[in-house]
């Protein structure tokens, strides 16, 4: 059983006064110069999909003769295309290729065209019949433009602004243009996702899934794809859309590096690289540890400076999310050769001169008699 839906009292405020718009003008025109009775309202942009069908929500109200319309018992409408006269509902449809499916009396002219092909891309007209009333809606004709590939799917929000562990709802949606057979959604989010089909506020519908997603740095990337796949006559159609995840997060995996590595020279020239995994790029920090406290040094990625000391240095990396200081980097500086030499050479001497002197001492010992008492000549 089909299932079909009443047009919003807002939907059908708006289009009226629209409809009131295009009395006037070019559209009279097809009235002969006289006023029209009545005026249909329909979305004024609709698309159909080739080898498929479509609802489109319709209504109309009376600019005079209404009550001939009320006390004129059973009444007969019909869809008259343009290249017909539109003043005879013989030239008309309303068939099972062409069905309003709604009450006239109640002033709902909705139908469903079914099997479109885009010969039926045109302009109609609504008219009406019965023992009193006999009009046709000439100055607000219905139009829709029929394609053979299907729009493709919206993904929203948008989703090039966001930032780590912000919760985001996000939202596949498709143009329905049949309700009783709307399109199926997937993507390579979660795939029990939940398909809904809502009716928008001209009368027509759309078909959506949704998701909802704690953001982390991983998702910065990440392509989202979504497909419609429309049944059509003999098969499916599919359109596809595919965004990309764009998230700002907080500084990750710093780290400093020194060029050269390992020991390096007294008055030699070093480099220092800091390095870090974030969106936006990072404000880059140099601190020195001194024997009390941190120190300063420096602000950029890269910090160049002649050695004259040894040193433990770090960086930190910041953005307007987060900041994260890497691990400590040592600094030595080389002792030169000929400084080791000199001093291996000083300390050889004293070894030397103390074990002279302790070779004496012991042998004056012994000529004293074991006394232990050194005699030093004058």
């Amino acid at each position: 059983m089909k299932v079909y839906h009443t047009l919003s009292e807002n939907m059908l405020t708006v289009n009226m006064l629209l409809s009131v718009f295009f009395l006037s003008g070019v559209s009279a025109d097809r009235c002969g110069g006289f006023t029209p009775t009545f005026f249909s309202t329909t979305p004024k942009s609709i698309v159909a999909l080739s080898g498929s069908c479509l609802q489109v929500p319709c209504s109309f109200t009376f600019t005079k003769a209404e009550s001939d319309f009320d006390s004129g018992g059973q009444n007969f409408a019909a869809w008259i295309p343009s290249s017909r006269s539109i003043f005879y509902i013989s030239q008309g449809f309303n068939n099972d290729q062409i069905n309003i499916t709604r009450n006239i009396k109640q002033r709902n002219c909705t139908t469903v065209f079914s099997d479109i092909k885009s010969t039926q891309e045109t302009e109609y007209f609504l008219r009406i019949e019965n023992s009193k009333f006999k009009a046709t809606a000439c100055s607000t004709p219905l139009q829709f433009t029929v394609q053979d590939y299907p729009e493709k799917p919206r993904i929203e929000p948008d989703l090039k602004d966001l930032k780590e562990h912000q919760s985001v709802t996000v939202t596949c949606s498709a143009f329905t243009p049949c309700p009783h057979s709307p399109p199926e959604l997937t993507w390579n989010l979660q795939q029990d996702s939940l398909r809904q089909t809502e009716k928008n506020t001209d009368g027509t519908f759309t078909t959506k899934i949704q998701e909802n997603i704690t953001l982390s740095d991983t998702h910065d990337g990440y392509n989202i794809r979504c497909s419609a796949r429309y049944p059509v006559i003999g098969g499916n159609k599919t359109a596809e859309t595919e965004v990309t995840l764009s998230v700002s997060y907080a500084p990750r995996n710093t780290s400093a590096s020194i060029s050269p590595s390992g020991l390096v020279s007294a008055g030699s020239w070093v480099e220092l690289n800091c390095s870090s995994r974030t969106k936006p790029p990072p404000r880059f920090t140099w601190f020195k540890n001194s024997e009390h406290r941190e120190v300063k040094i420096s602000v950029g990625k890269v910090y160049n400076f002649s050695v004259t000391e040894n040193g433990e240095y770090y960086c930190v990396a910041s953005n307007n999310l987060g900041n994260q200081t890497s691990s400590v980097i040592l600094l030595n500086i080389e002792v030169s050769r000929v400084f080791i030499y000199f001093t291996m050479t000083i300390v050889g001497l004293v070894m030397l001169c103390g074990s002279v002197i302790i070779f004496e001492w012991t042998q004056k010992k012994q000529s004293d008699g074991g006394t232990g008492i050194m005699k030093i000549k004058m």
